[in-house]
């Protein structure tokens, strides 16, 4: 997009990530959305997964080869097979940025079957219709609309789940993270990417004041998002081994708040809360514009916007994996250490 230009502020890793190199197989004939391993999810619905797809389909159409920031995130996603000695032969891709995951794959993970989700079908469409490098070609791709929160997919058949940009508009997010573990083999991988609550604060407070400003209160303009303290728990809860949490920043420079808006449209990421309010006041949408280059605006004439992606790593169970040692399984005191290191440590 023009005038569009990213850096990456900030790093961080609140869970290890830490990997084995064992793979075996198990098959089954059931689907995952049959069992939910007894887990019953307390349901809400917050997005309208019909408008999402209605968005998804206008991203397709609007949407360019390249995007420098889901590229980014893809990248990060896609780097952490390279830190696995093992092979992934079947792979499941959920929605989200599905095309950039398929042109950047370039032959990690030792993919052999891919298999592309969406809940759009123009978003299927481009991603069958795009084209690739000859390393990508080569593997064996099939495409299905579909969706998160109802994978169609059989239990114990994949061998790795990525999810780009996507999971954070289900409205059951432990429950289609639960199917995803069902639909993996043993000692199968998980990888997801989801937009963190950090994400897009210099909208959400310009919105806010302009609302209090013009219409005497606010309604949401900005959808939720997960905090990354709830990362960790949510790999738990889905029954997710050697659970890894990373968190980055990135900042987006625009050259106006209305390019910010025609770039959440290109990736699908505009509002889709089901008690959002439908009518946005010419007067409150260019309000909120100044106030956000007034706020924000940077000397250079761009406002900058922020995107906290969380990075998310689970395995599905296996024997070989590493396992915590046991409370009271300690040979050494910490006094014996102290005593021989000093009490410096």
């Amino acid at each position: 997009m023009r005038g569009l230009s990213l850096f990456q502020r900030g790093s961080s890793s609140l869970w290890p990530r830490r990997r084995k190199a064992h793979h075996s197989m198990l098959s089954s004939t059931s689907f995952c959305t049959d069992n939910i391993d007894g887990l019953q999810s307390s349901r809400v619905n917050i997005f309208d997964r019909h408008l999402k797809r209605k968005q998804r389909d206008r991203a397709a159409w609007l949407m360019g080869q390249k995007d420098s920031f889901v590229d980014a995130v893809a990248e990060n996603v896609l780097d952490r097979l390279e830190d696995c000695k093992k092979s992934f032969p079947t792979a499941l891709c959920l929605g989200g940025s599905v095309l950039p995951v398929r042109r950047l794959l370039c032959g990690r993970g030792g993919i052999e079957k891919l298999i592309m989700m969406d809940t759009s079908h123009d978003m299927v469409k481009l991603c069958k219709d795009a084209k690739l490098d000859a390393q990508n070609e080569e593997i064996k791709t099939s495409f299905i609309v579909g969706d998160e929160e109802f994978l169609p997919v059989k239990e114990s058949s994949l061998d790795l789940v990525i999810s780009c940009l996507g999971l954070h508009w289900t409205n059951d997010l432990p429950g289609a993270m639960i199917q995803s573990r069902l639909a993996l083999k043993p000692d199968g991988l998980f990888l997801a990417a989801i937009l963190g609550g950090e994400t897009l604060k210099e909208l959400r407070i310009a919105c806010t004041v302009a609302q209090m400003e013009r219409e005497g209160g606010i309604s949401p303009r900005v959808s939720p998002l997960a905090q990354v303290r709830d990362a960790g728990n949510l790999l738990s809860r889905a029954g997710f081994t050697i659970p890894g949490v990373d968190v980055d920043e990135y900042v987006v420079k625009y050259q106006s708040a209305l390019e910010l808006i025609e770039h959440l449209r290109t990736m699908g990421e505009t509002n889709a809360l089901l008690q959002r309010n439908k009518i946005l006041r010419r007067e409150t949408a260019l309000a909120t514009a100044a106030i956000y280059e007034s706020m924000f605006g940077a000397e250079d004439g761009t406002v900058p916007a922020t995107f906290q992606v969380i990075y998310m790593t689970g395995w599905k169970e296996h024997p070989s994996q590493q396992k915590a040692k046991g409370r009271g399984s300690a040979t050494v005191s910490f006094k014996d250490i102290q005593k021989q290191f000093g009490s410096g440590i």
